[in-house]
């Protein structure tokens, strides 16, 4: 410690180089709230939100102050991403696994099976699972089943008959053509209309097919942020995708992406398998991303890209809106969605969002079900 810090408390007022700022800044953080009584304090953002993160990993230890804030341990891992140096995160990353007991959880299977399978757990189990030993891993991938078939049935009824109530519409015309009568539609609709005295179904309306076109397949293509922000709204994206996936009028695609693309089409009915692949962290480009989305595109009016993102981007941003532009303005519709979860919290990059809108991409924020009503929608047109 300097002359300066161990006999002369700093002052408000007093004017300091931006070196004796920093070393202050850096002093403040180690000892951590009991500073506030020599009068050495913090003021600017990005040094309150380090003293926040450093007070959940040592707060059995600090005293004072307000108490530490509190965050999941994915988000923690996503702050502590965002605000250290990636040597300095590894160190914390192992300073909590080994404070909080995660380590026992992680590294020890009994443990890992009386723990609630919810989507928390999952989170964290993804966040940590390079660090799963063998047993562990295969235990753990039976958790992250689990909770993804709950959540999956819970969703998938009302998903589906959104999405083939949709089609299904789409797919029968006002044009009376005889030629193209849905005769299976048309008896099935009228049999109250059965005359049991003269054995004969008076019709009230016949059903015709529409045009080749509208019976094509849908293509959805999903689109996921690998940003540890996104965890949440990834997990539900790859079930999301896999009931579409089981849909006969759907044809979808998946791809993960940060400044990288993972395509995982070929596992999309696998959503375990998926999410065992997300890599958190890393940097993001959105641009790359929408360009690879854009390759994929066969038939422009029978296709929505789904954008799952926190839409921070760290790429080509005149890109990015030149090519969400492109795909809009060329018939398919693009949805961007700043969060898919039961919370639907919007925390995401609202300026780039707003670009991002006014080139043609619907911004949301929804639960699971409200996205496939949206997507209902669209198809109906």
């Amino acid at each position: 410690m300097t002359k300066l810090q161990r006999h002369s408390p700093y002052q408000p007022g007093v004017n300091l180089t931006s070196q004796q700022l920093k070393t202050l800044t850096r002093w403040r953080l180690i000892l951590g709230p009991d500073a506030e009584e020599q009068g050495i304090t913090i003021s600017d953002t990005l040094s309150q939100q380090q003293e926040e993160t450093l007070d959940y990993l040592f707060e059995s230890t600090s005293a004072g102050g307000n108490g530490a804030a509190t965050f999941t341990i994915p988000e923690w891992v996503n702050r502590v991403d965002k605000l250290f140096p990636r040597e300095v995160k590894e160190i914390m990353e192992r300073e909590l696994i080994a404070k909080r007991g995660i380590e026992q959880i992680l590294q020890q299977p009994e443990l890992l099976e009386k723990v609630e399978a919810n989507i928390d757990l999952v989170k964290t189990i993804m966040t940590f699972k390079d660090l799963l030993n063998e047993e562990t891993r295969i235990l753990a991938m039976k958790v992250i089943n689990k909770v993804v078939c709950e959540l999956k049935d819970r969703i998938k009824v009302e998903v589906t008959q959104s999405i083939n109530g949709a089609i299904n519409r789409s797919r029968h015309s006002p044009s009376q053509v005889f030629r193209n009568v849905d005769l299976q539609t048309t008896v099935r609709r009228n049999l109250h209309n059965w005359d049991p005295d003269k054995q004969k179904l008076i019709v009230e309306r016949a059903f015709f097919y529409a045009s080749e076109r509208n019976q094509r397949p849908w293509h959805i293509i999903i689109a996921v942020d690998q940003s540890g922000s996104m965890l949440e709204s990834a997990v539900f994206s790859t079930i999301m995708a896999s009931i579409f996936y089981e849909l006969p009028a759907v044809h979808t695609s998946l791809f993960l992406f940060d400044t990288g693309i993972a395509d995982l089409s070929h596992m999309v009915g696998q959503p375990v398998d998926v999410l065992l692949k997300v890599q958190l962290g890393g940097g993001t480009d959105i641009a790359q991303a929408m360009k690879y989305a854009q390759q994929l595109i066969k038939e422009p009016r029978r296709t929505i890209v789904v954008l799952i993102s926190d839409f921070m981007e760290g790429g080509n941003l005149s890109q990015l809106l030149a090519t969400t532009h492109e795909i809009a303005h060329s018939g398919s519709r693009v949805v961007g969605l700043g969060a898919l979860s039961y919370d639907a919290r919007e925390d995401y990059d609202h300026f780039i969002a707003a670009k991002l809108q006014k080139q043609g991409m619907d911004i949301l924020a929804c639960t699971p079900e409200q996205l496939a009503s949206s997507m209902a929608r669209i198809i109906q047109g």
